[in-house]
């Protein structure tokens, strides 16, 4: 037998299959200051040690969407690295906080199998959960992939599509969140007047801004995850690719509309959950990303007065910009210019 991992296919997973991942990974400010480096991201919760205090955490937090790359990229090597494509998330929520010192692991299961009609791959759903060092639960989501089939010809499971919710509900939010001391969150450092209150549901907002991205960046943002995927990073392979050239993680591309959305959204200090999302199309190097986002929901959360709940629908788009909300065409298909559909919660101020 080979030593060394040429990934699981489709017809490797069975139902119920539980996997833990290499490698258990200890957060450090480091990482926080590339992960800033690569997206831009300047929230001020997790910017700022002495704001982060003042309201309520013992320190900054690292950024929710950094523990999520983080955390879905140990999963990669056991689960994706033979992927086609990721297709979608859902019932993501993030539990508790992580800081710098924390070390982060992880683990799956198999809860979902469906073999495509053409027999050339199927969909695995799994369920993935990261654990800090005293194996509190700090994510717990679900999301299916594309994998390719090793053999064509090996017989298809039972198909097994599991039943996943529309959306996370509000009073499983914020359980966890420390109280925010509210008369000491400054909105002139955190960088908008704007509170929970402030936003009405079906309030559209254009972020403005755009970021191009270099072929380094989305390389060097993908390997600080730690995510082997081999789409990302060979460019000699991926010339024979569909594609041609390498492709950008869909993770980062989240990364990046989350950065961007704090023109519009910069109080909205915390992510707590994913409802579900789609990469509707791949992105590469050089492509320029902008995002809007809609305001769905807004939600008091377990009778706290210190935050509420906003469901957000963050849409990024590349080479155009997102003046005119592009999303869907009138066949419900969407706009050439779109690459991401992000339906998640995050939390304000009250």
């Amino acid at each position: 037998m080979s030593k060394t991992n040429a990934g699981n296919y489709f017809e490797d997973f069975t139902l119920g299959q539980k996997i833990v991942h290499a490698t258990p990974r200890t957060v450090t400010e480091g990482d926080t200051a590339l992960y800033v480096a690569l997206t831009g991201s300047r929230f001020a919760v997790q910017s700022a040690d002495i704001f982060a205090m003042d309201i309520g955490y013992p320190s900054a937090p690292v950024d929710d969407v950094l523990v999520f790359n983080m955390v879905f990229g140990k999963t990669v090597p056991d689960i994706s690295l033979n992927a086609v494509a990721n297709l979608g998330y859902a019932n993501c929520r993030f539990i508790e906080p992580v800081f710098p010192g924390d070390t982060l692991s992880a683990t799956s299961e198999v809860i979902g199998l469906r073999e495509l009609s053409n027999g050339k791959a199927g969909v695995v759903y799994v369920r993935s959960v990261g654990a800090n060092q005293t194996g509190e639960t700090v994510l717990d989501y679900v999301r299916w992939v594309m994998v390719a089939k090793r053999d064509a010809s090996a017989p298809a499971p039972e198909p097994n599509v599991p039943d996943l919710p529309d959306r996370v509900a509000p009073d499983q939010l914020a359980d966890r969140l420390p109280p925010i001391q509210r008369d000491a969150y400054d909105p002139a450092l955190a960088g908008a007047p704007d509170m929970w209150g402030n936003y009405e549901p079906g309030e559209k907002i254009d972020h403005v801004d755009g970021m191009t991205v270099e072929e380094a960046e989305h390389q060097m943002a993908t390997r600080l995850y730690q995510n082997t995927a081999k789409v990302h990073f060979n460019a000699h392979a991926q010339a024979d690719s569909h594609f041609g050239r390498r492709l950008m993680y869909g993770g980062h591309v989240i990364s990046l509309a989350r950065a961007l959305s704090f023109n519009g959204l910069a109080n909205a200090f915390h992510v707590a959950a994913i409802n579900g999302g789609r990469h509707v199309a791949p992105c590469f190097a050089g492509d320029t990303v902008y995002a809007w986002s809609e305001i769905l929901e807004r939600e008091e959360v377990s009778q706290r007065q210190d935050v509420g709940a906003l469901r957000v629908r963050t849409v990024a788009v590349k080479n155009a910009d997102a003046a005119g909300f592009p999303h869907k065409a009138g066949d419900d298909t969407y706009e050439e210019s779109v690459i991401l559909d992000l339906d998640y919660w995050v939390m304000l101020p009250r």
